[in-house]
């Protein structure tokens, strides 16, 4: 917490020198000041000065400022950033343009932002901010949800499964010899490290099914966004797969990914997550698992009142999914492949996270 009143005290000494050397600031604009106060983006991003040959290539500090502000004010495109760029001076002296002709073009833009997507710059970031404001803190819930991201590009067709050999029930007769039962993908998670088990989920752009709160059945094209929710609706890790992938599939490594982040003491998750694997790593990771039981054959069981209780906290990860979608550019992905996807998806949650940071004090 003392680091968290050490930001926001940086914050408001921002606020004052912003506000006397610009005009008038809106409250958007001191929206994203705060914003880029606390993230602080170009602190991660090599200066053009590094660069000994070729033309001098336009500022990536500033550029990525531009990105942020673009989740920050919802912005659908990366034309719409350019051009309220050019017509609004103060929101451009912020991102660190002083006239409109010192805005790069939209293919600039472009450009930058696939150098960004392959370096990971938004995860570098946003992992940074959480081990050091948070590292030191005790999240009592984590709440994990994931939720549909729409894509613009065409799905890519699944292999058509392998054949497998057919055996007759029941015992095997003498001599035969039948191929060992493979490993689940949670299976071989459960013994992988982060980075591996990342590595093995499916990311290509496919079709996905998920039954809505009415019961009826929604299907989308694109990807899907994985996150683990703290107390207060701040973001602690996020993952983005194929649109197909089950939430179940994610789990583990997202566990450990935010285990290694912050302490937390109780895990939230909804149905989809009732698996044993599940259940045992997070009581091997010192966390009480609060998952709501899944309806197999008509025989689940209702939570224990108490946790009933704390279940209910798992709804930071749904107003987190509303608010990504409504006021961070979730709904206006307008890039392709997995890691621009991602990379769009994370600069809102940069902003979310610093928004929540700063109400925690406020």
């Amino acid at each position: 917490m003392d680091r968290i009143s050490e930001i926001w005290f940086r914050v408001q000494r921002c606020l004052f020198q912003v506000e006397e050397s610009l005009p008038p600031l809106t409250e958007r604009h001191r929206r994203l000041v705060s914003v880029l106060e606390v993230v602080r983006v170009e602190e991660y991003v090599a200066g053009s000065h590094l660069q000994w040959l070729g033309r001098r290539r336009k500022d990536r500090k500033a550029l990525a400022r531009a990105f942020v502000a673009k989740a920050c004010y919802n912005l659908a495109t990366t034309l719409a950033l350019v051009e309220r760029l050019q017509a609004d001076k103060t929101l451009r002296q912020l991102c660190g343009w002083e006239l409109r002709n010192q805005v790069p073009s939209e293919s600039t833009f472009s450009r930058a932002f696939g150098e960004f997507a392959q370096g990971g710059l938004p995860d570098r970031v946003h992992e940074a901010l959480v081990k050091g404001c948070l590292g030191d803190d005790v999240v009592w819930h984590i709440s994990r949800d994931s939720t549909e991201a729409d894509a613009r590009e065409r799905p890519v067709a699944k292999e058509p499964k392998q054949a497998k050999p057919k055996f007759r029930c029941g015992r095997p007769p003498r001599g035969e010899v039948r191929p060992a039962k493979e490993p689940t993908r949670m299976e071989r998670q459960y013994n992988q490290s982060v980075v591996e088990a990342i590595a093995e989920l499916p990311t290509v752009c496919d079709v996905g099914t998920k039954i809505d709160s009415k019961g009826s059945k929604r299907h989308w094209v694109g990807y899907k966004l994985h996150v683990d929710i703290g107390d207060g609706g701040i973001p602690l890790s996020a993952l983005t797969t194929s649109a197909s992938v089950h939430d179940s599939q994610v789990a583990i490594p997202l566990m450990r990914m935010t285990a290694d982040r912050v302490k937390s003491w109780y895990d939230l998750m909804d149905s989809a997550y009732d698996a044993e694997l599940i259940h045992k790593l997070s009581r091997e990771l010192g966390h009480v698992p609060i998952i709501d039981p899944h309806n197999r054959r008509g025989k689940a069981a209702p939570l224990e009142p108490d946790r009933a209780r704390r279940y209910r906290e798992r709804t930071a990860a749904e107003r987190f999914n509303a608010r990504l979608k409504d006021a961070c550019g979730g709904r206006m992905i307008r890039v392709r492949g997995h890691k621009k996807v991602h990379t769009h998806l994370m600069f809102g949650v940069l902003v979310i996270f610093a928004e929540t940071l700063l109400g925690l004090v406020t």
